[in-house]
């Protein structure tokens, strides 16, 4: 009998340990370093844009504005008594032309090309005192501190109109309105949800972490115990009962709530903030005094001990004391 030869290399052989690969885990091993910090600073970049193009620039623009409006002294040809040259005296006052025509005061013509920089210099009256407000009053170590205050004073102003009462029937009058609207109302109460388990008070504050098997034996699940069952579940278990919420991943301001025997949950030893870490990345980040990978091999034959032979009976063994195979037990054959 002619013998076929294999032509795919040969197959490991059962259990025994994948093939080193040192490039590849080196690899993953930077990358496993890199990525943290890398997407922190991508996260902050972002909120930090999105701040600065959306409040920080529209704000400094309304007062740069304003600025503007409140001190501009801008003189068209026609209220320049001749002779008109590119600098004239108006009221004991040196005035010069720009481009487009106009005079303006001398000092801000000569302030704005003092500080010019990279940037071309304006063409009419009206951006000459754009910049120069820009150069004297909206500095950038001047605005940053002025606007981090004011939006924490708003903040603040805006949480206790709020919660008076007044404030309170404004904003239910609100959220009334935009829960009308077919499609703003999807996104505003997933960002309301969002906003306020980070943000706002929780009307039901989680006491302690817990485990319990569910949603059937065998299987684990993270749960917060929020308080004492109901009195009619008690009496029917015969023992105390918790209410349970168990989150869902990776959104933990939802999920099941649950009435467990108080004997069925176990007290886990980390806290609220770590088990919510635990949930948004779906069991990714672990505190590092749970991770078995951490334990010397005493510490886990400790906690993970096999049960005792003297445990295991005959019957359920297989076997009988003397060796022999011991008979079938009647009654679970069926």
């Amino acid at each position: 009998m002619s013998q076929i030869a294999s032509v795919g290399p040969n197959p490991s052989p059962l259990g025994a340990p994948p093939p080193s690969r040192p490039f590849r885990t080196a690899v993953l091993h930077g990358l496993a370093i890199l990525l943290p910090p890398l997407v922190t600073v991508v996260i902050l970049l972002w909120a930090w844009s999105t701040i600065n193009n959306y409040l920080l620039e529209p704000v400094s623009a309304s007062a740069r504005n304003t600025l503007v409006w409140m001190i501009k002294d801008i003189r068209s040809e026609k209220d320049v008594p001749p002779p008109r040259g590119p600098t004239v005296t108006i009221e004991d006052r040196m005035y010069c032309r720009v481009e487009d025509h106009t005079y303006i005061p001398l000092e801000i013509w000569e302030e704005v090309r003092a500080r010019q920089r990279a940037e071309p210099l304006p063409q009419t009256g009206l951006g000459y005192y754009h910049r120069y407000v820009e150069h004297r009053f909206l500095r950038p170590w001047l605005v940053i501190p002025t606007f981090l205050l004011g939006f924490i004073l708003f903040l603040y102003l805006l949480g206790k109109l709020i919660t008076a009462r007044i404030g309170g029937f404004l904003y239910s009058y609100f959220e009334r309105f935009v829960f009308r609207l077919p499609l703003v109302r999807n996104v505003y109460a997933a960002a309301k949800q969002v906003s306020d388990f980070f943000f706002g008070q929780r009307a039901v504050e989680f006491k302690r972490v817990v485990v319990l098997e569910y949603p059937r034996k065998g299987i684990w699940s993270l749960g917060f115990v929020t308080g004492e069952g109901f009195l009619d579940v008690q009496a029917a278990a015969n023992e105390p009962v918790l209410s349970v919420l168990v989150p869902t991943s990776p959104a933990p301001m939802t999920g099941f709530t649950v009435l467990v025997r108080r004997s069925e949950v176990v007290d886990l030893n980390i806290t609220i903030e770590q088990a919510i870490e635990y949930i948004i990345s779906c069991g990714v980040v672990v505190p590092l005094h749970q991770k078995p990978e951490l334990l010397s091999p005493e510490e886990r034959k400790r906690i993970w001990r096999p049960p005792a032979l003297a445990e295991i009976s005959p019957a359920e063994s297989g076997f009988s004391s003397s060796g022999a195979a011991a008979p079938p037990n009647p009654s679970k054959i069926s």
